[in-house]
Protein backbone atom coordinates (compact mmCIF):
# COMPACT_ATOMS: atom_id res chain seq x y z
CA UNK A 1 0.00 0.00 0.00
CA UNK A 2 1.35 3.44 -0.95
CA UNK A 3 0.74 6.81 0.70
CA UNK A 4 -1.73 7.62 -2.09
CA UNK A 5 -3.97 4.84 -0.79
CA UNK A 6 -4.14 6.54 2.62
CA UNK A 7 -5.33 9.98 1.44
CA UNK A 8 -8.73 11.05 2.74
CA UNK A 9 -9.54 12.22 -0.81
CA UNK A 10 -7.41 12.15 -3.98
CA UNK A 11 -7.13 15.89 -4.69
CA UNK A 12 -3.55 17.13 -4.63
CA UNK A 13 -1.92 13.74 -4.31
CA UNK A 14 -0.02 13.98 -7.59
CA UNK A 15 3.37 15.67 -7.87
CA UNK A 16 3.24 19.47 -7.92
CA UNK A 17 5.72 21.47 -10.01
CA UNK A 18 6.67 25.11 -9.44
CA UNK A 19 8.74 26.81 -12.19
CA UNK A 20 12.19 27.77 -10.94
CA UNK A 21 12.87 31.47 -10.57
CA UNK A 22 15.89 33.56 -9.66
CA UNK A 23 19.59 32.81 -9.82
CA UNK A 24 21.99 30.33 -8.27
CA UNK A 25 24.77 32.31 -6.62
CA UNK A 26 28.38 31.32 -6.04
CA UNK A 27 30.66 33.27 -3.73
CA UNK A 28 34.46 33.18 -3.68
CA UNK A 29 34.76 34.65 -0.18
CA UNK A 30 35.46 31.75 2.15
CA UNK A 31 36.87 33.53 5.18
CA UNK A 32 34.54 36.23 6.43
CA UNK A 33 31.26 35.41 8.13
CA UNK A 34 28.84 36.78 10.67
CA UNK A 35 29.74 35.45 14.10
CA UNK A 36 26.15 34.83 15.25
CA UNK A 37 25.22 33.05 12.04
CA UNK A 38 28.30 30.85 12.16
CA UNK A 39 27.51 30.03 15.80
CA UNK A 40 24.01 29.00 14.69
CA UNK A 41 25.58 26.85 11.97
CA UNK A 42 27.76 25.12 14.58
CA UNK A 43 24.70 24.47 16.73
CA UNK A 44 22.91 23.11 13.67
CA UNK A 45 25.74 20.58 13.19
CA UNK A 46 25.91 19.67 16.86
CA UNK A 47 22.17 19.10 17.22
CA UNK A 48 21.60 16.66 14.35
CA UNK A 49 19.60 13.59 15.43
CA UNK A 50 18.11 10.40 14.02
CA UNK A 51 14.30 10.06 14.05
CA UNK A 52 14.58 6.27 14.05
CA UNK A 53 16.69 6.18 17.21
CA UNK A 54 15.71 9.27 19.24
CA UNK A 55 11.92 8.80 19.07
CA UNK A 56 10.37 5.86 20.92
CA UNK A 57 8.02 4.55 18.23
CA UNK A 58 6.87 1.69 20.50
CA UNK A 59 4.88 4.04 22.75
CA UNK A 60 1.13 3.22 22.97
CA UNK A 61 -1.18 4.90 20.47
CA UNK A 62 -4.97 5.02 20.20
CA UNK A 63 -6.36 5.82 16.73
CA UNK A 64 -9.81 6.55 18.20
CA UNK A 65 -8.35 9.35 20.37
CA UNK A 66 -5.01 10.21 18.75
CA UNK A 67 -4.37 13.54 20.51
CA UNK A 68 -6.19 13.05 23.85
CA UNK A 69 -7.22 16.69 24.07
CA UNK A 70 -9.96 18.19 26.28
CA UNK A 71 -13.34 18.21 24.47
CA UNK A 72 -13.49 22.02 24.63
CA UNK A 73 -10.55 22.22 22.22
CA UNK A 74 -12.57 20.61 19.42
CA UNK A 75 -12.82 23.29 16.69
CA UNK A 76 -16.57 22.66 16.23
CA UNK A 77 -17.33 22.27 19.94
CA UNK A 78 -20.87 23.50 20.64
CA UNK A 79 -21.93 23.64 17.00
CA UNK A 80 -25.14 22.08 15.69
CA UNK A 81 -22.99 19.42 14.07
CA UNK A 82 -21.25 18.67 17.37
CA UNK A 83 -24.58 18.45 19.20
CA UNK A 84 -25.69 15.75 16.75
CA UNK A 85 -22.62 13.53 17.12
CA UNK A 86 -21.27 14.18 20.65
CA UNK A 87 -22.93 11.05 22.12
CA UNK A 88 -21.88 8.81 19.21
CA UNK A 89 -18.60 7.30 20.41
CA UNK A 90 -17.73 5.81 17.03
CA UNK A 91 -18.35 9.07 15.14
CA UNK A 92 -16.43 11.12 17.71
CA UNK A 93 -13.51 8.72 17.30
CA UNK A 94 -13.73 9.10 13.53
CA UNK A 95 -13.71 12.89 13.88
CA UNK A 96 -10.71 12.76 16.24
CA UNK A 97 -8.76 10.61 13.77
CA UNK A 98 -9.51 12.88 10.82
CA UNK A 99 -8.62 16.06 12.71
CA UNK A 100 -5.31 14.61 13.92
CA UNK A 101 -4.51 13.29 10.45
CA UNK A 102 -5.38 16.63 8.86
CA UNK A 103 -3.21 18.54 11.32
CA UNK A 104 -0.16 16.28 11.04
CA UNK A 105 -0.59 16.10 7.25
CA UNK A 106 -0.27 19.89 7.04
CA UNK A 107 2.81 19.66 9.26
CA UNK A 108 4.22 17.06 6.85
CA UNK A 109 3.51 19.10 3.70
CA UNK A 110 4.92 22.20 5.37
CA UNK A 111 8.12 20.33 6.25
CA UNK A 112 8.58 19.20 2.66
CA UNK A 113 8.06 22.82 1.61
CA UNK A 114 10.65 23.88 4.18
CA UNK A 115 13.12 21.32 2.84
CA UNK A 116 12.71 22.69 -0.69
CA UNK A 117 12.86 26.32 0.49
CA UNK A 118 16.03 25.76 2.50
CA UNK A 119 17.62 24.07 -0.51
CA UNK A 120 16.56 27.12 -2.55
CA UNK A 121 18.14 29.41 0.05
CA UNK A 122 21.38 27.40 -0.09
CA UNK A 123 21.38 27.87 -3.84
CA UNK A 124 20.46 31.55 -4.07
CA UNK A 125 21.65 33.38 -0.96
CA UNK A 126 24.81 35.40 -1.72
CA UNK A 127 26.71 34.85 1.57
CA UNK A 128 28.61 31.68 2.44
CA UNK A 129 27.73 31.71 6.15
CA UNK A 130 24.04 31.64 5.23
CA UNK A 131 24.68 28.85 2.70
CA UNK A 132 26.40 26.83 5.43
CA UNK A 133 23.46 27.08 7.82
CA UNK A 134 20.80 26.57 5.14
CA UNK A 135 22.53 23.32 4.17
CA UNK A 136 22.12 22.00 7.75
CA UNK A 137 18.47 23.02 7.64
CA UNK A 138 17.86 20.93 4.52
CA UNK A 139 18.83 17.88 6.57
CA UNK A 140 16.68 19.04 9.51
CA UNK A 141 13.62 19.41 7.30
CA UNK A 142 14.19 16.04 5.64
CA UNK A 143 14.24 14.45 9.10
CA UNK A 144 11.02 16.26 10.08
CA UNK A 145 9.26 15.14 6.90
CA UNK A 146 10.46 11.59 7.54
CA UNK A 147 9.10 11.74 11.09
CA UNK A 148 5.65 13.07 10.25
CA UNK A 149 5.34 10.71 7.27
CA UNK A 150 6.05 7.73 9.53
CA UNK A 151 3.55 8.96 12.13
CA UNK A 152 0.83 9.34 9.51
CA UNK A 153 1.53 6.10 7.68
CA UNK A 154 2.22 3.74 10.60
CA UNK A 155 0.14 5.20 13.43
CA UNK A 156 -2.74 7.21 11.99
CA UNK A 157 -3.11 5.40 8.66
CA UNK A 158 -4.78 8.43 7.07
CA UNK A 159 -3.34 11.40 5.16
CA UNK A 160 -4.87 14.66 3.93
CA UNK A 161 -3.73 16.62 0.85
CA UNK A 162 -2.04 19.98 1.29
CA UNK A 163 -4.34 22.75 2.49
CA UNK A 164 -5.12 25.25 -0.33
CA UNK A 165 -4.02 28.28 1.74
CA UNK A 166 -0.66 26.71 2.59
CA UNK A 167 -0.22 25.72 -1.06
CA UNK A 168 -0.79 29.31 -2.24
CA UNK A 169 1.77 30.68 0.21
CA UNK A 170 4.35 28.03 -0.76
CA UNK A 171 3.77 28.81 -4.43
CA UNK A 172 4.27 32.54 -3.85
CA UNK A 173 7.36 31.90 -1.73
CA UNK A 174 9.12 29.62 -4.20
CA UNK A 175 8.14 31.32 -7.46
CA UNK A 176 9.54 34.75 -6.53
CA UNK A 177 12.87 35.61 -8.16
CA UNK A 178 14.21 37.60 -5.20
CA UNK A 179 16.58 35.54 -3.04
CA UNK A 180 15.19 36.84 0.24
CA UNK A 181 11.60 35.70 -0.38
CA UNK A 182 12.12 32.01 0.56
CA UNK A 183 13.54 33.36 3.83
CA UNK A 184 10.56 35.62 4.42
CA UNK A 185 7.87 33.18 3.32
CA UNK A 186 9.33 30.08 4.94
CA UNK A 187 11.68 31.05 7.78
CA UNK A 188 9.53 33.86 9.14
CA UNK A 189 5.90 33.10 8.18
CA UNK A 190 5.41 29.37 7.60
CA UNK A 191 8.05 28.20 10.10
CA UNK A 192 6.89 30.84 12.59
CA UNK A 193 3.27 29.72 12.61
CA UNK A 194 4.27 26.04 12.50
CA UNK A 195 6.50 26.51 15.54
CA UNK A 196 3.62 28.07 17.47
CA UNK A 197 1.21 25.32 16.36
CA UNK A 198 3.71 22.63 17.35
CA UNK A 199 4.14 24.25 20.76
CA UNK A 200 0.41 24.54 21.47
CA UNK A 201 -0.16 20.90 20.56
CA UNK A 202 2.95 19.75 22.44
CA UNK A 203 1.70 21.43 25.61
CA UNK A 204 -1.94 20.30 25.31
CA UNK A 205 -1.68 16.66 24.20
CA UNK A 206 -1.32 13.83 26.71
CA UNK A 207 0.17 11.44 24.13
CA UNK A 208 3.84 10.73 24.91
CA UNK A 209 4.73 9.93 21.30
CA UNK A 210 3.42 13.29 20.08
CA UNK A 211 5.20 15.14 22.88
CA UNK A 212 8.51 13.58 21.84
CA UNK A 213 8.05 14.26 18.14
CA UNK A 214 6.92 17.86 18.60
CA UNK A 215 9.58 18.70 21.18
CA UNK A 216 12.40 17.35 19.02
CA UNK A 217 11.15 19.04 15.85
CA UNK A 218 10.72 22.35 17.72
CA UNK A 219 14.30 22.15 18.96
CA UNK A 220 15.36 22.43 15.31
CA UNK A 221 12.67 24.86 14.17
CA UNK A 222 13.58 27.46 16.77
CA UNK A 223 17.03 27.68 15.15
CA UNK A 224 15.46 28.06 11.70
CA UNK A 225 13.40 31.08 12.73
CA UNK A 226 16.51 32.59 14.34
CA UNK A 227 18.36 32.03 11.05
CA UNK A 228 15.73 34.00 9.14
CA UNK A 229 15.90 36.85 11.64
CA UNK A 230 19.69 37.15 11.48
CA UNK A 231 19.92 37.06 7.70
CA UNK A 232 16.96 39.31 6.87
CA UNK A 233 17.58 41.94 9.54
CA UNK A 234 20.94 42.81 7.96
CA UNK A 235 19.57 42.78 4.42
CA UNK A 236 16.37 44.73 5.00
CA UNK A 237 18.29 47.52 6.71
CA UNK A 238 19.73 48.30 3.24
CA UNK A 239 16.46 48.33 1.26
CA UNK A 240 14.51 51.36 0.06
CA UNK A 241 11.08 52.22 1.47
CA UNK A 242 9.47 50.97 -1.77
CA UNK A 243 11.28 47.62 -1.52
CA UNK A 244 10.28 47.24 2.13
CA UNK A 245 6.67 48.07 1.25
CA UNK A 246 6.60 45.19 -1.26
CA UNK A 247 7.76 42.76 1.37
CA UNK A 248 5.31 44.12 3.94
CA UNK A 249 2.49 43.49 1.45
CA UNK A 250 3.70 39.91 1.13
CA UNK A 251 3.74 39.53 4.94
CA UNK A 252 0.19 40.82 5.27
CA UNK A 253 -1.20 38.51 2.61
CA UNK A 254 0.78 35.57 4.00
CA UNK A 255 -0.51 36.09 7.53
CA UNK A 256 -4.14 36.06 6.38
CA UNK A 257 -3.48 32.89 4.40
CA UNK A 258 -1.96 31.27 7.49
CA UNK A 259 -4.91 32.29 9.63
CA UNK A 260 -7.37 30.76 7.17
CA UNK A 261 -5.26 27.61 6.84
CA UNK A 262 -6.56 26.40 10.21
CA UNK A 263 -10.27 26.43 9.34
CA UNK A 264 -10.03 22.76 8.29
CA UNK A 265 -12.96 23.01 5.88
CA UNK A 266 -11.73 19.96 3.95
CA UNK A 267 -12.21 17.84 7.10
CA UNK A 268 -15.86 18.84 7.54
CA UNK A 269 -16.49 18.24 3.86
CA UNK A 270 -14.81 14.82 3.88
CA UNK A 271 -16.82 13.70 6.92
CA UNK A 272 -20.09 14.82 5.33
CA UNK A 273 -20.79 17.50 7.95
CA UNK A 274 -22.57 20.81 7.47
CA UNK A 275 -19.57 22.85 6.28
CA UNK A 276 -21.29 26.20 6.79
CA UNK A 277 -22.21 25.34 10.38
CA UNK A 278 -18.70 24.07 11.15
CA UNK A 279 -16.98 27.05 9.50
CA UNK A 280 -19.16 29.51 11.43
CA UNK A 281 -18.32 27.80 14.72
CA UNK A 282 -14.59 27.73 13.96
CA UNK A 283 -14.71 31.48 13.19
CA UNK A 284 -16.64 32.41 16.34
CA UNK A 285 -15.46 29.88 18.91
CA UNK A 286 -13.62 31.67 21.76
CA UNK A 287 -11.10 28.83 21.95
CA UNK A 288 -10.38 28.90 18.20
CA UNK A 289 -10.07 32.69 18.21
CA UNK A 290 -7.52 32.41 21.01
CA UNK A 291 -5.79 29.51 19.26
CA UNK A 292 -5.45 31.40 15.95
CA UNK A 293 -4.08 34.47 17.69
CA UNK A 294 -1.50 32.41 19.59
CA UNK A 295 -0.29 31.03 16.26
CA UNK A 296 1.29 34.44 15.63
CA UNK A 297 3.35 34.44 18.82
CA UNK A 298 6.56 33.72 16.91
CA UNK A 299 5.79 35.68 13.73
CA UNK A 300 4.92 39.13 15.06
CA UNK A 301 8.13 39.83 17.04
CA UNK A 302 10.22 38.42 14.19
CA UNK A 303 8.54 40.62 11.57
CA UNK A 304 9.14 43.67 13.75
CA UNK A 305 12.74 42.69 14.45
CA UNK A 306 13.67 42.38 10.75
CA UNK A 307 12.30 45.84 10.03
CA UNK A 308 8.95 45.16 8.34
CA UNK A 309 6.85 47.24 10.71
CA UNK A 310 5.12 49.74 8.44
CA UNK A 311 1.49 50.94 8.66
CA UNK A 312 0.09 48.07 6.53
CA UNK A 313 1.64 45.41 8.74
CA UNK A 314 0.57 47.13 11.95
CA UNK A 315 -2.97 47.58 10.63
CA UNK A 316 -3.18 43.89 9.67
CA UNK A 317 -1.88 42.79 13.07
CA UNK A 318 -4.39 45.06 14.80
CA UNK A 319 -7.14 43.43 12.74
CA UNK A 320 -5.81 39.98 13.69
CA UNK A 321 -5.57 41.02 17.34
CA UNK A 322 -1.90 40.13 17.66
CA UNK A 323 -0.04 43.47 17.83
CA UNK A 324 0.69 42.99 21.54
CA UNK A 325 2.88 40.00 20.65
CA UNK A 326 5.55 42.29 19.18
CA UNK A 327 7.37 42.37 22.54
CA UNK A 328 7.59 38.55 22.86
CA UNK A 329 11.08 37.38 23.81
CA UNK A 330 11.97 34.97 20.98
CA UNK A 331 15.32 34.05 22.53
CA UNK A 332 13.57 32.94 25.73
CA UNK A 333 11.07 30.85 23.76
CA UNK A 334 13.91 29.23 21.81
CA UNK A 335 15.75 28.33 25.03
CA UNK A 336 12.55 26.91 26.51
CA UNK A 337 12.04 24.74 23.40
CA UNK A 338 15.59 23.41 23.64
CA UNK A 339 15.36 22.79 27.39
CA UNK A 340 12.13 20.80 27.06
CA UNK A 341 13.59 18.53 24.37
CA UNK A 342 16.64 17.87 26.54
CA UNK A 343 14.41 17.20 29.55
CA UNK A 344 12.45 14.56 27.62
CA UNK A 345 15.74 12.90 26.67
CA UNK A 346 16.84 12.89 30.31
CA UNK A 347 13.50 11.39 31.44
CA UNK A 348 13.95 8.59 28.91
CA UNK A 349 17.48 7.92 30.14
CA UNK A 350 16.25 7.78 33.75
CA UNK A 351 13.46 5.39 32.78
CA UNK A 352 15.96 3.10 31.04
CA UNK A 353 18.26 3.13 34.09
CA UNK A 354 15.33 2.44 36.42
CA UNK A 355 14.22 -0.42 34.20
CA UNK A 356 17.67 -1.96 34.35
CA UNK A 357 17.71 -1.69 38.16
CA UNK A 358 14.31 -3.39 38.41
CA UNK A 359 15.42 -6.20 36.10
CA UNK A 360 18.57 -6.70 38.17
CA UNK A 361 16.49 -6.86 41.36
CA UNK A 362 14.16 -9.49 39.88
CA UNK A 363 17.17 -11.56 38.75
CA UNK A 364 18.69 -11.26 42.23
CA UNK A 365 15.48 -12.33 43.94
CA UNK A 366 15.15 -15.27 41.54
CA UNK A 367 18.74 -16.33 42.23
CA UNK A 368 18.17 -16.24 46.01
CA UNK A 369 14.94 -18.24 45.68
Amino acid sequence: MTTHDKYAFPEGTESWGIPLAGESRFTWEYDDGREKLLALYQKGKDKQWDAVKRIDWSLPFDRTDPLQLPPETLPIFGSKTHQKIKDDEVEMGRLALHLASWQFSQFLHGEQGAMICSARITESVPDLDAKFYAATQVMDEARHAETYARLLQEKLGLVYPINPHLKILLDQTLSDRRWDMPYLGMQVLIEGVALAAFGLLRDMTQVALHKQILAYVMQDEARHVAFGRLALRDYYAQLSSAELAEREEFVVEGCYLLRDRFKAEEVWRTLGYDVEDCAYTVDHSPFMQLYRSLLFTRIVPCVKDIGLWGPKVQKAYTDLGVTHMASTDLAALMKSDEDLAERIDEEKRLAIRQGKVEIAEVIHIGAEG
